[in-house]
């Protein structure tokens, strides 16, 4: 049994193949190095350059390598950025997942784990949010991950292949022992950008909107450790490879941080009081996501680092003595 992970030399990816390089089972890696980067796979895991779009180069692959697992993370995954260029983003996360299922129907893959999105439930309406909810995706970030999950579930009920979709709340921190991070330039993740600004490698950083409905006026995440979160997916995979049925299952931790409240603890930990501006709302923004995560519990799943500031304290690390 192999497992080919799509976008694994990326932030999420990365991770994920050395948790599973950790307990002992080599990947493939396909990634087309738009974000992703290199250095970031181990020597000994088998990497390919190349686009899921190429359905050739898929079922070489599948071949080479007998897989018959695929985790599939390659994406463009920029809110603000989807909203001005949202044909890009159809094509990469649509158009491109369904010609990778198109290839594991013909190459018999029998499990299929999915990178998705809390943006795909726009404004909730409760406090915390369960998969049971009605999606409405605020921007064609989201709703590119909503049309994919769709092309999944339809392709699964058709053909002999079974699924877990993950939908990630706000991933953060880095490799426990700086072993990966995020390296994407010119990133926009908060906690990156306020860590890159205690640092001085930016002037001053942004806050996006002070008047949503929220204690402080800014934004509420759920942010998730990314070690956490690639342990989810040896966790979904397991599931599949005994048998069970396909899930959709949100994975957060329950809690929520205001911008604001993010910004004080890298303040904190740092010891860097850096400048900060305030700008105006971003288009596909929500005021408030967090997960209600009952069903990846229930699936088996830990978290371990459950805890703001280790995930600040993991990523300033990175930052600071291990980013490639």
């Amino acid at each position: 049994m192999t497992i080919l992970i799509t976008g694994g030399a990326g932030y999420i990816g990365g991770q994920t193949v050395l948790s599973f390089v950790d307990r002992g089972e080599i990947p493939v890696v396909l990634d087309d190095l738009s974000t992703g980067n290199r250095r970031a796979v181990p020597p000994n895991v088998p990497f390919y350059l190349g686009d899921v779009g190429d359905t050739e180069l898929m079922l070489r692959i599948f071949e080479a390598h007998a897989i018959d697992s695929i985790l599939h993370f390659a994406a463009k995954l920029v809110v603000p950025e989807s909203m001005v260029d949202p044909l890009a983003y159809y094509l990469n996360n649509t158009v491109k997942t369904r010609a990778l299922l198109e290839a594991a129907v013909t190459g018999k893959i029998r499990h299929f784990v999915f990178s998705s999105t809390a943006a795909v439930y726009g404004n909730p309406n409760s406090l915390t949010v369960n998969e049971q909810a009605s999606p409405s995706p605020l921007s064609p970030y989201g709703m590119s991950k909503l049309m994919s999950e769709y092309i999944l579930r339809d392709t699964a009920a058709a053909y002999d292949l079974n699924y877990v979709i993950l939908r990630y709340f706000n991933v953060a921190g880095a490799d426990p022992i700086c072993r990966h991070g995020q390296s994407t330039s010119n990133a926009t993740h908060l906690i990156k950008v306020a860590i890159e600004t205690a640092l001085g490698r930016q002037p001053h950083m942004k806050i996006f909107g002070n008047d949503y409905a929220t204690p402080d006026g800014t934004c509420v995440r759920d942010y998730v450790h990314i070690s956490d979160l690639a342990n989810a997916h040896l966790i979904a995979l397991d599931h599949l490879r005994r048998g069970g049925e396909s899930q959709l299952l949100n994975c957060g931790y329950g809690r929520g941080y205001s911008v604001k409240e993010v910004i004080a603890a890298v303040r904190s930990i740092t010891g860097v009081d850096f400048e900060v501006h305030q700008g105006p709302r971003r288009a596909g923004d929500p005021a408030s996501l967090i997960a209600n995560n009952d069903g990846l519990v229930r699936l088996g799943w830990k978290p371990e680092l459950n805890d703001l500031p280790t995930i600040v304290s993991h990523a300033l690390a990175w930052e600071k003595s291990c980013r490639v």
